[in-house]
């Protein structure tokens, strides 16, 4: 997986943020501000940068521009902002951002956003502007039409290991002892299935996150034994 430097003046995002791209397997590394983000960048070299544009000190923008003439715009860069436009959309691009993603983001935008981000090759200097606002502007659906996206590294299915589909359950109990052990079942299921991946599970199961995890936690369930990539 990836390492990731978030940039984001807000605790709120920056943690939430982490914790989705934790989520998925990723090393996730986090700023405040341009001056955190400079070090980060240098002691880190992360693969990906997600770039809020409106920060105190230095916004976004500014910062994509400082590493881009001084040659440092080595990996792909996707801005974030609550209040974007497509001329943000079109400057940011025209300095080398690989995509643009409006606050609130959803799940399923950050992560093909950062999925398409990480598969292909560096677009810095290659390909002009136009050809990357299918990922910029706002409601364009972009897709991978690189032949990268087809070689990119298998996925091992889960091992037919842990809790399995078909269970039987002790129903001479009260009603809420069996519903608990059920839902507890039910979510290790889900979980073994998609790999330990909440974001997958969240959508799996129709949960916001947040409720999922407080879920989880009431019923006890084992969150460590089937993170993604734990051995």
């Amino acid at each position: 997986m990836a390492t990731i430097l978030v940039v984001d003046d807000e605790l709120g995002i920056r943690a939430l943020l982490s914790e989705i791209l934790s989520d998925e397997g990723h090393a996730v590394e986090l700023a405040e501000n341009a001056a955190q983000a400079r070090l980060l960048r240098e002691s880190v070299q992360p693969d990906l940068v997600l770039l809020d544009i409106w920060m105190p000190d230095v916004d976004g923008v500014t910062l994509l521009k400082e590493w881009s003439a001084g040659g440092q715009l080595n990996m792909p860069v996707i801005m974030m902002s609550g209040h974007g436009t497509i001329d943000t959309a079109v400057e940011a691009t025209k300095f080398g951002a690989s995509a643009f993603l409006e606050k609130p983001i959803t799940l399923q935008k950050l992560l093909r956003a950062v999925e398409q981000a990480l598969v292909r090759p560096s677009q810095r200097g290659g390909l002009p502007p136009a050809d990357r606002l299918g990922d910029a502007v706002p409601g364009h659906e972009g897709g991978m039409n690189t032949p990268h996206a087809l070689v990119a590294a298998p996925v091992l299915a889960p091992a037919p290991v842990g809790p399995q589909a078909q269970q039987s359950f002790d129903l001479d109990r009260p009603l809420r002892e069996a519903r608990d052990a059920f839902e507890k079942s039910y979510f290790e299921f889900h979980l073994a299935k998609e790999g330990g991946s909440m974001t997958r599970v969240a959508e799996k199961t129709g949960l916001e996150r947040t409720h999922l995890y407080r879920k989880l936690k009431q019923l006890g369930v084992d969150l460590s034994r089937n993170k993604r990539g734990a051995t």
